[in-house]
């Protein structure tokens, strides 16, 4: 299997059997995105064809370990395409309301082909999610899309919280905190208990421990909007703030600096003026403040990994752990 090396490094703790799986997620990835039309399948294949880390189907896949049959395995491989169907999904539909231009170094669809199609396109991704889920062989149907459709109403709350939240410098950290759960660690929290569903057990731990790595992830990426560099992100320091989102380091460092506390978000209107603010953020130590609350919640999530739990899905997911804190060391 291809992919970044910290992706590759999973695959291989799950077990052999996982690069397999992973290969079926991505033929069933392609063949959902197609067949649907012309137009409408360039675009949505093009959304998968795209890639990225396929860190949520992973974790599906890892949560479920080494299933008995094929049945349960054809099962965790269709949840794994469904929350990658998603995913995308979210990602068509942020780009039209950003009207963004780039997407994975990509042209979006929607600077490709307007809004129109790009709106068409992630609908598509998201239905064919929930038809993936209801042809699986094994396991509880009903039960798997309540999930995955409980998880879909949590990303809508949220991104209609964050287009409330624009530009407003009053919001509280419990507001960000309730953002990031919504927009980002329902749906790892989702991966992890569609894995555990089709392996038969329990979702409510392996599902926790998912919620609490997504809002690690969430906090940790706003910080390296901030700390960079473009290089890395491929994107200019600071877009966060350039789009009107308020994070965490932001909240932080206005508790620290009075010049920062009297800013008004609007002014940030170019990405020079991104980049002074992103360095006065840094040097208020606030980064720092915001990496310890992502280490706890980390330290939390192992932590919740049920005592159970076999040494080998064990051990890949508390990779996944370490390496959600790597990516951003």
């Amino acid at each position: 299997m291809s992919g970044a090396p910290e992706t590759v490094e999973l695959v291989r703790a799950g077990g052999p059997h996982v690069a397999g799986l992973m290969g079926r997620v991505e033929e069933r990835l392609r063949a959902d995105a197609a067949g649907h039309g012309p137009a409408l399948a360039e675009h949505a294949g093009e959304t998968i064809a795209a890639g990225g880390k396929r860190l949520r189907p992973l974790l599906v896949l890892l949560a479920a370990g080494e299933l008995a049959d094929e049945d349960a395995a054809e099962t965790a491989v269709r949840s794994a395409a469904a929350v990658e169907l998603v995913h995308s999904a979210t990602l068509v539909h942020d780009d039209v309301l950003d009207s963004a231009s780039l997407r994975r170094g990509r042209p979006t669809v929607v600077a490709r082909a307007g809004r129109g199609m790009a709106t068409a396109a992630g609908d598509l991704l998201f239905s064919r999610a929930f038809a993936a889920l209801t042809g699986a062989p094994a396991g509880d149907r009903a039960e798997a899309v309540r999930i995955l459709s409980d998880a879909c109403s949590a990303l809508a709350r949220g991104e209609l919280l964050q287009r409330a939240d624009a530009w407003d410098a009053s919001i509280t950290r419990e507001r960000y905190l309730l953002r990031c759960e919504l927009k980002t660690a329902r749906l790892f929290e989702a991966a992890c208990a569609l894995g555990a569903l089709a392996a038969d057990e329990s979702e409510l731990e392996l599902g926790d421990f998912g919620r609490r790595i997504g809002l690690a992830f969430q906090l940790l990426d706003d910080v390296l909007d901030v700390s960079g560099p473009a290089s890395r992100t491929g994107k200019h320091r600071g877009t966060d703030l350039l789009d009107g989102t308020v994070t965490l380091p932001f909240i932080a460092a206005r508790e620290r600096d009075e010049r920062l506390a009297a800013l008004d978000p609007r002014t940030i209107d170019a990405p020079e003026v991104a980049e002074e603010v992103c360095d006065r953020v840094e040097a208020t130590g606030a980064l720092d403040e915001v990496r310890a609350l992502a280490l706890e919640l980390v330290d939390e999530a192992r932590a919740a990994l049920p005592a159970g739990l076999d040494a080998r899905r064990r051990e890949a997911l508390e990779l996944v752990a370490g390496g959600v804190v790597a990516r951003y060391a």
